[in-house]
């Protein structure tokens, strides 16, 4: 989507090494594959493609080529929400580069154009409450040079409150609500799930630890089927009210037990020190 990050998604892989193809029409997608792929040529290449509406159409044809070529793609979609995307045009004083009834209508007509591209993403990052250098930092993470090969699924746990709004790029939501809630204690309020104390006292309830357990042997059944499927990321969301304590001490534990299991995990508290 304009204004959920493209140019410094292109900077970060520009700076990480890859060899960056910007404002790419996606026609041309397969050339320049092949020439920059030839002996000597880069062995990771980024396409950065959105900007006109002229040329989204047939983006998620040119994604299909590619794979059917046998060509290793994946796609990064970029988004943020819709009153994020506005404030950002108007404080930018851009015009935005689909035709559309004022920046609103803009964006929804460009949201449907990207809406067969999204299906096809590997992986959805919503920048609503990323600055540039959280999203250069998600970036690097998730494409950093040798996770191409050996890994073939990489986990994302983030801790969320619900009275924040749900995670737009989350494939799977759990709710830890039901938890008896720190913010009731007084000596607990002040604090976080990144503290012993909170820590403790959440991972202690047995409720949570029917809970882990619980999703233990929910991933047990998903991440081989995932695996299986082909899926490259996978972004686990553990929510509560407010995203300071439940959530977060869940997630921490959550992240460790994936670690355990060998797979490539990286974990983020988006509402910590809201």
């Amino acid at each position: 989507m304009s204004g959920a990050g493209r140019s410094t998604a292109a900077a970060t892989f520009e700076d990480a090494g890859w060899f960056v193809v910007d404002n790419l029409p996606p026609e041309l997608a397969g050339r320049v594959v092949d020439l920059v792929a030839r002996p000597g040529g880069s062995e990771r290449i980024a396409l950065v493609v959105g900007r006109a509406g002229t040329e989204l159409g047939g983006l998620d044809e040119a994604i299909t080529d590619l794979r059917h070529s046998g060509t290793p793609v994946r796609v990064l979609y970029l988004e943020a929400a819709d009153e994020v995307l506005v404030r950002r045009f108007e404080g930018t004083r851009r015009r935005h580069p689909v035709e559309g009834e004022g920046v609103e209508g803009a964006i929804a007509v460009e949201r449907a154009l990207l809406a067969p591209v999204r299906r096809l993403a590997d992986v959805v990052v919503d920048t609503t409450d990323l600055n540039v250098h959280q999203l250069r930092d998600r970036i690097l993470d998730l494409f950093a040079e040798g996770h191409e090969g050996g890994q073939p699924l990489r986990i994302a746990v983030v801790s969320f409150g619900y009275s924040h709004g749900l995670p737009r790029d989350a494939d799977l939501v759990l709710d830890c609500r039901f938890l008896p809630n720190p913010h009731w204690i007084p000596e607990l309020r002040p604090h976080t799930g990144l503290d012993v104390d909170v820590r403790d006292y959440v991972l202690g309830q047995p409720a949570a630890k029917e809970f882990l357990t619980k999703i233990d042997d929910l991933l047990n059944l998903l991440l081989p089927a995932y695996m299986e499927e082909g899926k490259a990321y996978l972004t686990i969301a553990i929510g509560c009210t407010g995203g300071r304590h439940r959530s977060v001490a869940i997630a921490n534990e959550l992240h460790h037990r994936i670690e355990d299991r060998g797979f490539l995990a990286n974990i983020a508290h988006r509402d910590v020190q809201k």
